[in-house]
């Protein structure tokens, strides 16, 4: 076990140097590049005046050596502009030059200064990391036992009317977009003047106006069911049927299977087949659609958190595309490909013991 986990660590990182070299070849393009020295400069610059600031700076260096600089396994880039100040990559606001490292990259816990929030990226990323993190856990509360038992429900008696009833069920929850079911959430629950909430409150069922609320911005800061759980709702509803799909597909296969049709034929209680026998084998297929959930709710919860108004790790990276901060846009990009690889890890890992037909030499 250790040596495979040693070579699947050693093919994770061959895979994120790749990635990462793709997504700043991407970012450093030229047209990116001028951009960023006219916003941080003047819109009015000519050719030459950005040409000077984007050498100031670093940013015309050959793409290999500013790599290298980014990870942190060269030297930053120093030099002097035309008023006469040292400039470079190592420097930051209010540090003497003199104080200065040498390295300042990934490896030395460096990522740059976002030049939209002026905050270091580790600041800006830790902050959104951790609000997309709440909600991605309550998500998977929500998302996870619920997808497994629908799945198992349906594939236990393949073709019945539970079964179809069901697929049905998942196959529209998966194929309805997000912003579409989101929308209609909001309009349903958290309208004080269209859908249940009017009539809840005249009722006098409901404290408010309003069942539920329409934005999660004040999730950010202390979440509850009022203001948490329509986000929340959105994103499981959507995953959850393709979970559910994976599941029922791997548990109707299992039901079919020899040793299940032998236990029966012995008078086995089906509630025992199915717990004791058919459970665990149905579940290595659905295992692994579960753990690429983990890199979807990372980044394709972007729609989500627009649409309530919750700033996490999707909400940042829209807004460091969008505004073309350099710095951010990698700092994402180095985090969702860590996600991507780790859970591709844990998947394979687990796999392994789900699976007693596999066996590591």
């Amino acid at each position: 076990m250790g040596l495979f986990i040693l070579r699947r660590l050693g093919v994770m990182i061959l895979t994120a140097l790749c990635l990462t070299f793709v997504v700043f070849f991407l970012t450093n393009l030229y047209p990116n590049l001028e951009k960023l020295a006219k916003t941080q400069g003047n819109m009015r610059m000519s050719d030459e005046q950005v040409s000077t600031w984007l050498d100031n700076r670093g940013y015309t260096q050959p793409l290999p050596r500013k790599y290298a600089e980014w990870l942190g396994l060269a030297p930053g880039f120093t030099g002097v502009n035309a008023d006469g100040e040292t400039t470079g990559r190592c420097l930051r606001p209010g540090v003497d030059p003199a104080n200065a490292p040498t390295f300042c990259g990934i490896l030395q816990g460096d990522w740059g200064y976002s030049t939209v929030f002026k905050e270091p990226v580790t600041t800006i990323i830790g902050i959104r990391l951790s609000l997309t993190a709440k909600l991605m856990f309550w998500v998977m509360v929500l998302m996870v036992p619920s997808a497994l038992i629908v799945g198992v429900l349906a594939g236990m008696r393949e073709g019945s009317r539970t079964d179809r009833t069901l697929s049905t069920a998942s196959i529209a929850t998966t194929a309805t977009p997000e912003y579409v079911s989101g929308v209609i959430f909001i309009a349903l629950l958290a309208s004080s003047r269209f859908g249940l909430s009017p009539i809840l409150s005249d009722a006098g069922l409901i404290e408010g106006k309003t069942l539920f609320k329409g934005t999660a911005t004040s999730a950010m800061e202390s979440a509850n069911f009022e203001n948490f759980f329509l986000p929340v709702l959105t994103i499981a509803l959507y995953g959850m049927g393709y979970i559910a799909r994976m599941t029922r597909a791997s548990m109707a296969e299992v039901m079919t299977a020899q040793y299940i049709r032998t236990a029966r034929l012995k008078g086995v209680a089906f509630r025992n087949i199915v717990m004791q026998h058919a459970l665990r084998n149905a579940l290595i297929a659905p295992f692994t659609v579960i753990m690429l959930q983990l890199p979807w709710l990372l980044n394709g919860v972007v729609i989500v958190e627009t649409l309530f108004n919750y700033k996490g790790f999707g909400w940042t990276l829209v807004q460091a595309a969008g505004n073309n901060d350099i710095e951010l846009l990698l700092g994402v990009s180095v985090v969702s490909v860590f996600v991507v690889l780790f859970t591709q890890l844990l998947s394979d890992i687990g796999y392994v013991f789900l699976n007693p037909r596999i066996r590591i030499s």
